[in-house]
């Protein structure tokens, strides 16, 4: 029989009521169903809200102090079963196991910034701002929050969220994609392993349904999603209506400026490894790059070559390659599509990635066949009203623009509709400084191929990258899931004073 992965409902591993939907959990690797998943009804979803508000409750009267000592055995038990982890997310999501480890890494390092929540969660306080008056504000749980995460990190992003969420006293249904949902669920089993009480950390499996009846509960108070701009958007305006709170991160076009000065040995080394990495399904790969000066980008365009040649594709859990499948069929479809939109609109195609599929042809003993695989493919001379610029195309496919100037890169990223990382490679420390400044992007590198910040600064990215006005991890999180109470409180000294009725506005004097 088909193994099912469950939902994580109040504690209990639950394969779905009766007459449930499933999905099929896919390994892009060889094409074939490996699992299949829940997709949670309405009715469902409100449950696992209503066990929620319950045991928060509970979670919230615990001081910050003990939350944080069951998240501090949380780091231990993901950091133990480390491997495991990275198995089931590579054969899932189709990334390579050492990328898969840096998936769940990354995830930890904000677990490990939550571990400040006690620090993270004082208010301030005044005193006397009046005769006998004084004010100080507090940071307390919104109560129930929601994470819808994506497919291209399901370690990280459920991480991201829960971690800050948790910590500050919120209980949390967690809502992963049906493609990749084996590594939240374990990570939710590991939260109540941990010592985390049932029901608060949930995993509900689901569809649009699912995520339609998060957005119209009464019960949640904030949402935090990521994945594509024109779901982040709706989800964005739902949530407005609804009076929730949200953070909702959507698509991306990175660039990488090389000016004529760069190290362009280190520059194509770092370029190869953000375009290609993790076959392209990263929210900051760098997709597009720009060389300043035709110089500069011959030269650039020959090292790619060079690099681009020696990369082999493979089953991810291969060590040897570099990158392996993209996550499913019609991933695969629509990113053959944009490149050979991209040959009819006149790019020069360098390298075609359409002709080839993974290097070998088995991985111990199984054909690659039918696996999702697609060869790197490398464009020149592309121009901006072009789809495969325009587009978020989220497969291995780089575009190169030549600059004339410094001016012409700088205005690329800026006048982007998406606004989520960029970089640029030189020793100039002046330029850097000016094109950090200047550019109209969220999140900027300085010789730093993918620019995304340590867990104590915070994450996103700015125009069509990013629905709301705090951002992912660092203290924003903290922010984003505490609402602050304001207190004003006067202990007049002389009590017998009462001083009569005031009807006027009063002076803090």
């Amino acid at each position: 029989m088909t193994r099912t992965i469950p939902h994580l409902i109040n504690g209990t591993a639950t394969e779905g009521n009766e007459g449930a939907r499933f999905a099929d959990v896919m390994n892009p690797s060889l094409g074939k169903a490996q699992a299949r998943v829940p997709l949670a009804s309405t009715e469902e979803v409100n449950e696992a809200i209503r066990q929620a508000a319950k045991a928060q409750e509970g979670w919230a009267k615990l001081n910050p102090q003990r939350r944080i000592r069951i998240i501090m055995k949380w780091i231990q038990l993901i950091n133990d079963n480390m491997d495991e982890l990275a198995k089931l997310l590579s054969l899932e999501h189709g990334k390579t196991f050492i990328d898969a480890k840096g998936d769940i890494s990354r995830g930890v390092d904000v677990l490990e910034f939550a571990l400040g929540a006690p620090h993270q969660l004082k208010g301030e306080y005044s005193d006397a701002v009046g005769t006998g008056i004084d004010t100080y504000s507090m940071r307390q749980p919104l109560g129930v929050v929601a994470g819808i995460t994506p497919f291209n990190f399901p370690a990280m992003i459920p991480l991201w969220q829960s971690g800050p969420a948790l910590a500050a006293g919120n209980a949390v249904i967690m809502k992963p994609s049906e493609r990749d949902p084996s590594v939240p669920v374990r990570l939710g089993e590991l939260f109540l392993e941990a010592g985390g009480p049932a029901g608060v950390l949930n995993v509900v499996h689901g569809d649009k349904e699912a995520v339609d009846a998060i957005l119209d509960s009464e019960i949640i108070q904030a949402v935090g999603f990521v994945g594509s701009t024109g779901i982040a958007q709706y989800i964005y305006e739902r949530c407005a209506a609804t009076g929730k709170r949200a953070q909702c991160f959507g698509g991306a076009k990175n660039h990488m400026i090389i000016l004529p000065d760069a190290d362009l040995d280190r520059a194509a080394d770092a370029l190869v490894g953000a375009a290609y990495g993790s076959a392209g399904e990263r929210c900051m790969a760098i997709s597009v790059a720009v060389p300043v000066g035709q110089k500069t980008a011959d030269t650039l365009r020959e090292k790619m070559l060079e690099r681009i040649d020696k990369l082999k594709v493979g089953h991810s859990l291969d060590p040897d390659a570099d990158y392996g499948p993209v996550v499913s069929a019609d991933a695969l479809a629509r990113i053959k599509k944009l490149i050979g939109e991209g040959v009819d609109a006149g790019a020069e195609i360098l390298v075609d990635g359409r002709e080839n599929g993974a290097t070998d042809e088995s991985f111990e003993s199984e054909s690659l066949a039918e696996g999702y695989f697609i060869g790197p493919t490398f464009f020149d001379h592309v121009t901006p009203k072009m789809s495969i610029y325009t587009e978020e195309i989220f497969g291995p496919v780089l575009c190169m623009m030549r600059a004339e100037s410094f001016e012409e890169a700088l205005a690329l990223p800026s006048e982007h509709v998406y606004g989520n990382g960029v970089s640029i490679f030189t020793r100039n420390g002046a330029a850097a400084r000016e094109f950090a400044r200047r550019v109209q992007v969220g999140m900027v590198g300085v010789n730093v191929p993918i620019p995304v910040p340590i867990a104590y600064h915070t994450f996103g990215g700015w125009k069509a990258s990013g629905f709301g006005d705090l951002n992912q991890h660092g203290p924003d999180s903290f922010r984003f899931y505490t609402r602050t109470k304001t207190v004003t409180s006067s202990w007049p000294f002389d009590t017998d004073d009462h001083g009569g009725a005031d009807f006027a506005m009063p002076l803090m004097d």
